[in-house]
């Protein structure tokens, strides 16, 4: 009965099966299962996994597509893009169920309740950047849906690093608190502080790995981020055939903020742009630093277009 009991739960919770197990490392293997026992108990203490549904036919129901990084890369942008179509029901804010562990151990029951309400012909998108860098991510995710798709969107290495720091530097100025130059964390003794964690989110071969230990390289769409600022319609259409969604988004629905510098959604008649926390300059960086970050990221930037088979457009 007990053996019967724990099949029936793992059917629930792993409901797509992929003809073929990818090659994961049997140690990896071997430490996540005393987690996902743990977490398949809590979703069968809640009365087993369960879709809460509303009166009108709507759902609550487990992502079928995730936006998992990068960090800077663009991912609320391409959340917002996306969420113009009819087809798309997006949760609003990075749920983190995955790389939290006090979130990850309520089980599916509390992720599910995370998610907006969808209609049957609807997929659910959920976005958390800090997935894709995260190492206990992938195999996570593949043990809920094996068959998920997965959706990343990258920039330019240097720039994100960038971003990054600028992120955080307006975080701080906003609460009054003071914070470093750039410098101070790009240069140590002289060099390049290859510590900086900004910059170890930026070495995108490293992370791509851990992915496609767990999920084929068809199943994870990547979006061009340099190009989605400058001409977001032609990378929209990429996902919509990614995802296998009909062709509802179209040129009209963005136009050029000449004010902001950047692109924003009109939708039904209504204009709407990004946070203005959006698109901030990042800031000035001497060019000799700027080439060296760029000459650091030459080689592992060669290596994550051989691991993709694709090449972009960065220095």
């Amino acid at each position: 009965m007990a053996a019967f009991l724990l099949g029936a739960v793992l059917l629930i919770v792993q409901p797509q099966i992929v003809p073929s197990r990818p090659a994961i490392n049997s140690n990896a293997e071997t430490s996540s299962q005393p987690v996902q026992r743990e977490l398949l108990k809590k979703t069968s203490q809640k009365n087993d996994f369960k879709e809460n549904i509303h009166s009108n036919g709507s759902c609550q129901q487990l992502p079928q597509t995730i936006i998992i990084g990068v960090r800077k890369g663009g991912t609320r942008a391409l959340l917002e893009m996306l969420s113009l179509h009819p087809d798309i029901a997006a949760a609003e804010s990075e749920v983190h169920f995955f790389d939290w562990e006090d979130h990850y151990r309520n089980g599916l029951q509390w992720y599910v309740n995370q998610m907006p309400f969808s209609y049957p012909h609807q997929i659910t998108v959920e976005k958390t950047p800090a997935y894709f860098t995260s190492p206990k991510v992938p195999e996570r995710v593949y043990n809920m849906n094996q068959s998920m798709r997965l959706l990343l969107i990258l920039r330019d290495p240097s720039e994100r690093v960038l971003s990054d720091y600028t992120q955080v530097f307006y975080n701080h100025m906003q609460k009054h608190k003071p914070y470093p130059s750039i410098e101070q964390f790009l240069i140590k003794d002289g060099e390049l502080n290859v510590d900086y964690k900004a910059i170890n989110r930026s070495l995108y071969y490293i992370h791509m790995q851990n992915w496609l230990k767990y999920f084929p390289l068809d199943h994870i769409h990547i979006v061009d981020g340099d190009k989605l600022i400058k001409d977001p319609f032609p990378e929209i259409e990429k996902v919509e055939r990614f995802l296998k969604l009909s062709p509802q988004i179209n040129a009209s629905n963005f136009y050029f903020n000449k004010t902001k510098g950047f692109y924003c959604l009109r939708d039904s008649g209504r204009e709407r742009c990004l946070h203005e926390s959006k698109g901030r300059a990042h800031p000035q960086v001497d060019t000799w630093l700027l080439e060296k970050l760029q000459e650091y990221f030459h080689e592992p930037n060669k290596k994550f277009f051989e691991l993709v088979g694709r090449t972009f457009d960065w220095h």
